[in-house]
């Protein structure tokens, strides 16, 4: 076989198994197989100078755009029009039927019965895909429905989404992109950036320029439609299993109903249910099945006649924006929240929503006095959507602040944020920093919570952080709600916070966009402090997840004076950073998959993941029949219940707590 038909061969073999991994959730090789594979099609392409463009290698990110491109759909994307009430779904089933009727007597046909199909309405980005001689083309934001924004960059970084299909004509499909729930959390975990929902980092991901942050987030996408109709469905199931025939993900909830009583039925059991689920959804689409029906009922200027989408209890509110307060965070941004008139969401009041930056403000066109559409899920902070009318009366226009309004310093426009450049002595940013270095994951300075610091700050003129390190025990004594025990813990704490591993340090001092799994990263790379502090942007970027903006972001920490001279500060203070060792890796657990569940005593589940990780091993958070080995700690509960029903072997108890300390060492 020669070379080229072997990198085509791996090709085909890679998206395979990309395809039983990510969409069908069965993967069916190892990690190291897989990663055998993929070096091997890396190796070939550098060899033969190609790289075709269907080849996963392109899924990576990492190429920053200059800015999106128009792009004009092929068929137009409608909305749903929308049911709230059991009424309105009535109405709708009952002016389908009447057209349906007057069609058939017209026309002395009779059209197939009335039956429908029921599936989640995804709250996300809607994407359309556009396939030619089976490879994708283009991909685009729905935009106004005729006109979106390309995104196939940043659409080639969702695995879920074959790059081939087998259908070779020209066809749009379309689809919504998600940042799943469980997404969401390991990505606040492991970046210092705090996306605040899945549906605005969904979003703001595939409308990011630089696609590597777009491949951090991890989306998944589901499809739903095939808006260009020159394949000839029969019905609505026959379409989604062309989908699923080509590879695409398709949402497994589809049901088949007949009336208004089973689809009522569903819905109450998919209100309950949905809660459950991993990503987010706020309804569900009901259309017809039958695709003649469809043509015959046709369109309004905005909507499909045969469709629906009945809307769960109402997560979107109007009430009136009273006031905006704008805040200072960690890394100087000023940001700006909405202070409202109290609403009821669920039992729920609310007072406040989020406004991310002064540009959201034009955009949404939103000022003191208007009435505002606010939109909450999933339990986060309400979010201003925009003003129910532009030319509302009495409304006053919202200033951007030019001075900061905690130290009053002249504040600078960045490319989206204002900041408040007073990094040294402007308090709300120096209680933010301080609070993230003493954190958990950070220097681990128990008893140092947000509430101390700023007593430090107001009583004893803390002006930086390694002012902590000189505080003696007559400075804290006699502060309020500090006895000799407090007093005592605190300074035991911050004197053990000198001996840190490298990894922690690098989280501790509040790089952008270097959050802890990047900051563990870049330890095992560079393995000294002062290497990484020295590095060049070119080796920046050889590490997984770093891409060229944040290369720069970390060249540009290192090299702003103020931040050089805190942290030598901090180093003279007696902080001592271990380095990782160049042998703490070995093969003991090569080719196995583990899971944790539970809570484990004496361990740390991250910790646990770096440990069996370092012995060779892989780590995922689901059980599927290629899981190994599930270590199960306390109250373990679905994850051990399948691994038992898969009779995969876990590790519990003395068997696990011995199998961890041989682990360690100990």
């Amino acid at each position: 076989m020669d070379r080229r038909q072997e990198l085509e061969n791996l090709i085909e073999q890679i998206n395979t198994l990309d395809y039983r991994y990510y969409t069908l959730d069965k993967p069916s090789v190892s990690d190291g197989e897989y990663d055998k594979l993929y070096d091997r099609l890396v190796s070939l392409q550098e060899e033969l100078d190609y790289t075709p463009d269907d080849s996963p290698t392109n899924r990576v990110g990492g190429a920053v755009l200059d800015k999106f491109e128009k792009h004009y759909h092929l068929t137009r994307l409608l909305s749903q029009d929308k049911a709230q009430s059991y009424d309105q779904l009535r109405d709708w089933i009952d002016r389908c039927k009447r057209l349906k009727e007057n069609y058939e007597i017209e026309n002395s046909v009779k059209l197939a019965e009335l039956e429908f199909i029921m599936e989640y309405k995804f709250d996300g980005l809607t994407i359309n895909l556009t396939y030619e001689n089976g490879l994708l083309q283009t991909a685009a934001t729905r935009g106004n429905g005729s006109v979106g924004e390309e995104v196939k960059a940043q659409v080639e970084t969702i695995r879920s989404i074959p790059l081939r299909i087998k259908e070779e004509s020209l066809i749009e499909i379309q689809g919504e992109a998600l940042m799943p729930l469980s997404e969401l959390e390991r990505y606040n975990k492991e970046n210092s950036l705090q996306l605040k929902n899945a549906r605005n980092a969904a979003a703001g991901a595939i409308r990011n320029l630089d696609t590597s942050e777009t491949a951090k987030r991890r989306l998944t996408a589901f499809f739903y439609a095939v808006p260009t109709n020159s394949l000839d469905f029969k019905t609505e199931e026959e379409m989604l299993d062309f989908l699923r025939e080509m590879k695409l993900n398709v949402h497994p909830y589809h049901k088949k109903v007949k009336n208004i009583n089973q689809i009522i039925e569903e819905l109450e059991r998919i209100e309950k249910e949905r809660k459950t689920l991993d990503i987010l959804t706020d309804g569900v689409v009901i259309k017809i099945n039958d695709k003649k029906t469809q043509e015959v009922l046709g369109y309004t200027n905005k909507f499909p006649r045969w469709s629906i989408a009945y809307k769960f209890e109402a997560e979107e509110f109007t009430t009136k924006l009273l006031d905006v307060v704008w805040n200072v965070g960690r890394t100087g941004k000023v940001t700006p929240s909405a202070i409202l008139e109290p609403v009821d969401f669920s039992g729920v009041t609310v007072s406040r929503a989020t406004l991310n930056n002064y540009d959201d403000i034009l955009r949404k066109k939103v000022k003191i006095g208007s009435e505002v559409f606010i939109r909450r899920s999933n339990d986060v902070i309400p979010e201003i959507l925009g003003v129910v009318d532009e030319n509302q009366e009495g409304t006053t226009e919202i200033e951007k602040p030019t001075k900061c309004p905690y130290c009053h310093s002249e504040l600078i426009q960045g490319n989206v944020h204002i900041i408040c450049p007073n990094s040294i002595s402007c308090k709300p940013q120096l209680l933010a920093r301080m609070e993230h270095f003493a954190s958990r994951n950070a220097m681990d300075i128990e008893g140092l919570s947000e509430k101390t610091i700023g007593q430090l700050i107001e009583e004893l003129g803390i002006n930086e952080i390694d002012d902590i390190y000189d505080l003696k025990y007559d400075d804290l004594i006699n502060l309020d709600r500090f006895g000799p025990k407090k007093t005592n813990n605190l300074l035991t704490a911050i004197e053990a916070s000198k001996n840190c591993d490298l990894n922690s340090f690098i989280y501790a001092i509040g790089i952008p966009n270097v959050g802890e799994r990047t900051a563990r990263d870049l330890a095992n790379k560079f393995r000294s402090f002062e290497k990484l502090r020295l590095a060049k942007a070119s080796e920046l970027i050889e590490v997984e997840d770093i891409g060229e903006i944040t290369a720069e972001n970390i060249v540009e920490f290192f090299s702003d004076e103020n931040i050089t001279s805190s942290i030598d500060r901090l180093l003279a203070k007696g902080i001592s950073i271990n380095n990782p060792q160049t042998n703490d890796k070995s093969d003991k657990l090569k080719d196995l998959s583990f899971v944790i569940t539970g809570s484990i005593d004496g361990f740390n589940r991250e910790d646990i993941k770096e440990l069996l990780e370092k012995n060779g091993a892989s780590v995922k958070g689901s059980v599927s029949k290629n899981t190994d080995v599930v270590l199960a700690g306390d109250k373990a509960g679905s994850k051990k219940k399948k691994a038992l029903e898969l009779e995969i072997e876990i590790y519990e108890g003395e068997k696990l707590n011995k199998f961890l300390s041989e682990l360690k060492g100990e």
